[in-house]
């Protein structure tokens, strides 16, 4: 005879079937392998990155000394000069005749000087032999020695003259990148104002950045409470990061910082050297710069992996227990350093905690620890056990 069972009979039954081979099931899966790392104290650097901008070591802003009319430029514009090269020349003719009437004025001098030696030598000859009057001794001395000032004034004339002169040819007062040309030949320029070109030093480089005044103060506080060491500005490492993400290959050091607050932002300002010996750094350019402004002692980190989050956004991570299995630990989170998360609270030194395959587990998850370094990188237990597992046979035909 044919047995019929009704549809909800059925459904019934395989329920029934399902719920009974669950807990069989569960049984039978083996716990999970994890990387599980072991916290150890470690002296963490206090890094931060802020904003900043290149700027030249040493600007020089090239002008005459005299004025006149440009008649050469020497220089080929954005290359390297060295100091006392030269960049211009002014034309040169009318200092020349300044030279020539300074040169006149000094032998015009001189021959009165030594008119004026004879005359005092012939009068105190006749004063020995008192025929003349001792007035006239005197005045013959006081006009040689009128005559020997003017000769110092004319001789001085004569210098400024050729000194005016050699201004003519205009030099780099500084090493450096020459810009652009501001006159051309046949410019009148005059003394001491207009600006011929500009020279630039650019290795090494100065990085000017800012940090915020409130992020400065609390780090000098933790200092002062002994949560931090302090590194000093020697063994201080800077480095520069570019807009693409790369990092400039020389390491800079830290100069100094300001002693004032700019009160429109609220930032200090800092200063740091580069070193450019190809160029790569010009001024205004902006980086983000990396410095080690302290050290923390005994600080405790995990794998960027290893931390989840709730849906109330709270950081926590597992940790095994002696019965090996885990337990869910709240943590909070400080800095960032090398896909390593800084924990705050929530663990000690000695914990072992889950940074591999915790994404599946749960409170009192019964798990397989598989140790790591903190020094490498987790593997995947799979892989791991993957890799140990023998070749499979091959097939026999």
């Amino acid at each position: 005879m044919t047995m019929r069972f009704s549809p909800g009979v059925s459904a019934g039954l395989v329920l029934c079937c399902l719920m009974a081979a669950s807990p069989l099931a569960a049984q039978q899966l083996p716990p999970p392998q994890v990387s599980v790392q072991e916290m150890t104290p470690e002296a963490l650097p206090v890094v931060n990155e802020l904003p900043g901008r290149v700027a030249a070591t040493r600007v020089a802003e090239v002008r005459p000394r005299v004025g006149g009319i440009v008649i050469e430029r020497v220089f080929e514009q954005g290359g390297k000069v060295e100091a006392g090269d030269v960049l211009y020349r002014i034309d040169p003719a009318p200092y020349d005749v300044r030279v020539a009437s300074a040169e006149g004025a000094l032998a015009r001098a001189e021959a009165t000087a030594l008119n004026a030696a004879d005359q005092e030598k012939r009068a105190r000859a006749l004063r020995e032999r008192k025929v003349t009057a001792g007035v006239d001794l005197d005045n013959a001395a006081t006009a040689l020695a009128q005559a020997q000032a003017d000769v110092a004034i004319a001789r001085a004339s004569l210098q400024e003259a050729q000194l005016s002169r050699s201004y003519t040819e205009v030099t780099a007062p500084i090493a450096g990148v020459v810009g652009r040309a501001l006159v051309t030949e046949g410019a009148l320029v005059n003394a001491q104002t207009d600006i011929m070109a500009t020279i630039q030093q650019l290795d090494p480089v100065y990085v000017d950045f800012t940090q915020s005044s409130s992020e400065l103060f609390a780090l000098r506080r933790a200092l002062a409470a002994g949560q931090l060491a302090m590194t000093s500005a020697d063994a201080a490492e800077v480095r520069l990061i570019f807009d693409d993400g790369s990092e400039y290959a020389h390491p800079g050091k830290l100069l100094f910082s300001e002693a004032s607050v700019d009160s429109s932002t609220g930032q200090i300002t800092l200063r740091a050297e580069f070193p450019n010996p190809e160029g790569e750094l010009l001024p205004g350019l902006y980086v983000r710069v990396r410095i080690e402004q302290a050290v923390r002692d005994n600080a405790l980190t995990v794998p960027q992996m290893a931390v989840q989050r709730d849906q109330s956004g709270q950081a926590y991570v597992y940790a095994l227990k002696d019965d090996e299995t885990v337990e869910r630990r709240d943590v909070t989170l400080g800095q960032t350093t090398d896909n390593r998360w800084l924990v705050e609270s929530g663990l000690k030194p000695g914990d072992r905690v889950v940074v591999m395959g915790a994404q599946k587990l749960y409170p009192d998850a019964k798990v397989v620890p598989q140790p790591v370094d903190a020094a490498q990188p987790p593997v995947p237990a799979g892989a791991a056990a993957a890799a140990e597992a023998p070749a499979p046979a091959p097939a026999q035909e």
